[in-house]
């Protein structure tokens, strides 16, 4: 096992774009990190750095103690799994587990075991002598992760190893890397661009924005006090709500005043509004003209502008009866608001 430390660690291609722009991170021995954001962040490239695919420009990654800037891929301890699978189609599921060991000159006795073991731990063993054609995209993914754990690393590393997957296919293969994890408790570096996939599964997130970190911490840190209206707005879905206040006073703060400020922004999650009867006195309040309404299964969300053209979106429990194009208002509590200043950073009232 082994914990990973990166120090201003930064990607330039042709000396001129800069794909990570001086990235600090330490990686506790046996944490599970999820490195989230948008296309084009960085995250992708970060993990392949790590894994001593692609070359860095300037700082330093450490994985268990040694300084890895200059080792091949195959020195660096880290077991590595891609969003296709990357399984020799030639081989059997036994033959695709045991390669690496082989040219590693493992004893066939403890190759078996290690086989075994993983097969059972990943329900994969009736398929141990079938190809990879023979498989679902499921089984190959496990079959994948198979070949990740009979090496026993110091650290795993995933590519976005769900993206080819269905819907409930990916919840189930959610479920089973977080259990595995746990079970081996292996250092482990995770990268999707699916924030709910992130939020399940990571012991913290890394949230990353044009080759740089936003933010990291918790899923619960960061859902519940993002440091930036960036992290606000990707974190939670649908997207927390943005606000700017407006001289017409279309939003009302408590004890019936309005807000005042160009600068400011006021952040309110779909979930923390509700509707009120008519004029509120809660903390927040503003009428809104109802656009569109959805219905997903036990709640609906509920989409409007205010009288400022500004648009916002508010959940409700079961089947709204809520009309289009009507008028209500929506309230919600002091602790459910966010303040952000002019340069999107957290900006909480003193």
């Amino acid at each position: 096992m082994a914990g990973i430390i990166l120090k201003d660690v930064r990607k330039s291609y042709g000396g001129n774009v800069d794909a990570i722009k001086g990235v600090s991170l330490d990686i506790a021995d046996g944490e599970l990190v999820v490195l989230v954001g948008p296309s084009g962040c960085g995250k992708s490239t970060l993990l392949r750095m790590i894994a001593g695919l692609e070359a860095i420009t300037s700082g330093e990654i450490n994985i268990g103690g040694r300084i890895v800037n200059r080792l091949e891929p195959s020195e660096r301890d880290i077991a590595m799994v891609f969003q296709n699978y990357a399984l020799y189609p030639h081989m059997t599921v036994r033959q695709n587990l045991a390669y690496g060991l082989k040219n590693r000159n493992v004893p066939a006795a403890e190759i078996n075991q290690r086989i075994q073991s993983a097969a059972r731990s990943l329900e994969i063993e009736p398929f141990l002598e079938r190809k990879p054609r023979q498989l679902s995209g499921g089984q190959r993914q496990r079959v994948a992760m198979g070949r990740a754990i009979v090496r026993e690393p110091a650290a795993f590393l995933f590519d976005e190893p769900l993206s080819n997957l269905d819907a409930k296919l990916r919840v189930q293969m959610r479920v089973e890397i977080r259990r595995l994890q746990r079970s081996l408790a292996t250092t482990s570096v995770y990268v999707t661009h699916d924030q709910m996939e992130a939020m399940t599964l990571a012991d913290r997130l890394v949230v990353l924005n044009g080759g740089r970190i936003e933010q990291v911490g918790t899923p619960i840190e960061l859902y519940e006090r993002p440091a930036t209206t960036f992290v606000a707005t990707f974190i939670g879905s649908p997207s927390m709500n943005l606000l700017k206040p407006t001289e017409n006073g279309t939003i009302a703060l408590s004890p019936g005043g309005r807000l005042s400020g160009a600068d400011m922004t006021i952040g309110i999650r779909p979930e923390d509004l509700h509707l009120a009867g008519g004029a509120s006195d809660a903390a927040f309040s503003a009428k809104v003209r109802v656009q569109a309404v959805e219905l997903v299964g036990a709640e609906s969300y509920v989409y409007g502008t205010l009288a400022d053209g500004q648009t916002i979106v508010f959940r409700v429990s079961g089947r709204s009866r809520i009309a289009m194009d009507t008028e209500c208002v929506v309230a919600a509590s002091a602790g459910s608001l966010h303040f952000f200043d002019g340069q999107g950073n957290r900006s909480d009232p003193l």
